[in-house]
């Protein structure tokens, strides 16, 4: 079989991690939003941890050709 499940994982987690990342630089002034978490841009500081994860994946995918088999020496 030729599927590589780190390219959905990858994509997945790319598009979200940047949606939020997105969201939380828009919203970075509002205090109110960020009152309950302590004043925390939880948004933004999460939505750039899932897009440096989707983007590893995403790497590791690429890198590897997407054989889905164990790598060949």
């Amino acid at each position: 079989m030729g599927l590589d499940i780190r390219w959905p994982i990858g994509l997945m987690f790319s598009l979200v991690g940047l949606a939020m990342t997105v969201f939380g630089l828009v919203t970075r002034s509002d205090a109110a939003m960020y009152s309950r978490s302590l004043g925390i841009n939880i948004n933004l500081i999460w939505g750039v941890v899932l897009l440096v994860f989707g983007v590893v994946m995403l790497i590791l995918a690429s890198r590897r050709g997407g054989s889905g088999g164990p790598p060949q020496k």
